[in-house]
């Protein structure tokens, strides 16, 4: 497959708005297109692709080398995306008459290339590709997709593809490269299931739904000692995984962070899988106190941790379920077998920078909703009711794990528009729109805005937003840009309001941005009827 082919299937992503539909494309992709080009295109749309030696200043100086300095400027002011720019931008040259490289080429070639050889192999690359190839080619060299399609996806594509449940795709996931041959025989049934052979591999987490339907509070009210609570704190959901082959500190979507965390990495000198939450947690008067989000965020998406931010933001994780212990799968297991073997593990290990998150015992439900109502002081969450008799399972099956958040009410919104700000704030796209998926009337899920913030994020979030905005845009408006949907803000506000003035029939009051959501895949946020079950007062 060639590059050009590759740049077709990114540009229909961009375009296609529902998730079942960008899914279909790629589905259709793995059963059309032949090794190893699919296994290239898919580590390109799972960001596994990594060029040591093609760095984005090439793209810059070979495009300076060909364009007036003045009229590249004035094209990426008004395209905003430079690669975009220089995709339009780009002189063809006469008498070029190379076919397009295929995907494979491509990897190949730069993965041998020197520092030095590197621009030239671009250049006549670009010179045989039309617009929407040198677009597709400059970021798949430069890692930077951005056409709304997650690790994840592909992945659930690749398991509706193959009929193989994504569980057993991510089990497998770490244990082949690219492009992944293996994989592609074992999914089609010419070749045995791989094996990892001791390496440290992500398993999916079990998720939680939001306690919100009467009936589902009615059933815990009603049957108590079935359910299991504990307290929901406000950090990044993690996994930890010891191996014969190696360590390693996964984010819930599967990202290996573990060199972003070393004090904990270094800390799990053991053979398991575990289920926590990575906190900043210091020394205070009266014991270990965990702090505010925006403590861990100093550390969160960086490459190189010094010495000083460990200091002032020391970590730890939390720990919640005990997946594996040694090569035992303890999955299947009740929660609360599993609970005592957590126990029993950690009481045997004792590891640093760890320990265990406490149930909290409860006869009604009224004594956890006051709890929950007092969890704000302690930087905690809320709360997560869980079934005693729940197996730990992939994904978020209803009915067994519940998560009942703190007040303000919350919502985990999808960032839709962007505009420039006023005053001080003129120059930075600092006014956001954010949207919530709905079914529409064709059975297809979709995003509708629901409110709008220009507030709750502090002036380093707004330089990040407003870069992050200029880079992922796909559309304009005026005054405002239409951008990629695939970062998650969790949005939070007093109340909630019927309106006829907004399309999704509903107001946020005093909505604001509390929290970038960086570690939450855009399909995960949340339903407009989450929304709708929050607002108050409802004509009967």
């Amino acid at each position: 497959m060639s590059v050009q082919a590759f740049a077709d299937l990114l540009e229909r992503l961009v375009f296609t708005p529902g998730r079942n539909a960008k899914v279909a494309l790629i589905r259709r992709w793995f059963a059309e297109q032949p090794d190893p080009e699919r296994g290239v295109g898919l580590a390109a749309l799972t960001g596994e692709l990594a060029f040591t030696a093609a760095k984005p200043a090439i793209i810059r100086d070979l495009v300076a080398s060909r364009v007036d300095p003045t009229l590249l400027a004035l094209s990426h002011d008004y395209v905003g995306d430079f690669a975009e720019t220089v995709a339009l931008i780009w002189p063809e040259r006469q008498g070029v008459n190379a076919p397009p490289p295929t995907l494979s080429e491509v990897v190949e070639s730069l993965e041998l290339a020197s520092r030095a050889e590197v621009p030239a192999l671009m250049e006549g690359w670009l010179d045989t590709l039309d617009a929407g190839g040198r677009l597709a080619l400059i970021k798949l060299v430069t890692g930077g997709l951005r056409v709304g399609a997650s690790a994840r996806l592909a992945k659930t594509a690749l398991a509706e593809w193959s009929g193989q449940e994504i569980g057993e795709i991510e089990e497998v996931w770490h244990a082949v490269a690219p492009p992944y041959l293996p994989l592609f025989h074992w999914l089609e049934g010419t070749g045995p299931r791989p094996d990892a052979a001791g390496a440290p591999v992500f398993r999916p987490l079990m998720l939680a739904h939001p306690l919100e339907a009467e009936a589902d509070i009615a059933a815990i009210e009603h049957a108590p000692q079935d359910w299991r609570a504990e307290w929901k704190w406000d950090g990044i959901r993690v996994q930890l995984t010891g191996a014969p082959g190696g360590r390693r500190l996964w984010s819930r979507t599967g990202e290996d962070i573990s060199g972003a965390f070393p004090e904990i990495a270094e800390a799990m000198d053991f053979r398991g899988v575990l289920d926590g939450e990575l906190l900043v947690i210091r020394d205070g008067p009266d014991g270990k106190q965990v702090a505010p989000f925006s403590d861990l965020q100093q550390r969160l998406n960086r490459k190189v941790i010094g010495p000083k931010l460990m200091r002032d933001y020391p970590v730890a994780v939390r720990l919640y379920d005990l997946l594996i212990d040694g090569e035992e799968d303890l999955r299947p297991l009740p929660l609360t077998e599993r609970r005592a073997r957590l126990e029993a593990w950690f009481a045997r290990h004792a590891p640093a920078r760890m320990d265990i998150s406490e149930m909290i015992p409860f006869e009604k439900l009224d004594h956890l909703s006051a709890l929950r109502d007092s969890a704000r002081e302690a930087s905690i969450e809320g709360l997560m009711i869980k079934r005693a008799d729940s197996a730990y399972v992939p994904g978020r099956v209803k009915g067994l794990w519940w998560k009942w958040k703190r007040a303000p009410l919350s919502v985990d919104a999808v960032l839709m528009y962007a505009q420039r700000g006023h005053g001080k704030r003129s120059s930075y796209y600092s006014d956001y729109t954010f949207g919530l998926w709905r079914t529409n009337e064709d059975g297809m899920r979709e995003l509708v805005p629901v409110g709008k913030a220009y507030s709750g994020f502090t002036d380093q979030e707004l330089i990040f937003l407003d870069r992050w905005v200029r880079n992922h845009t796909t559309g304009r408006f005026g005054p405002v840009r239409e951008v990629e949907k695939s970062f998650v803000l969790e949005v939070i506000f007093d109340a909630a309001q019927l309106s006829t003035r907004h399309r999704s029939g509903v107001a946020m009051r005093f909505p604001r941005i509390a929290r970038l959501r960086q570690d939450k895949p855009a399909e995960e946020a949340d339903l407009l009827e989450t929304l709708m079950a929050m607002v108050e007062n409802k004509p009967q």
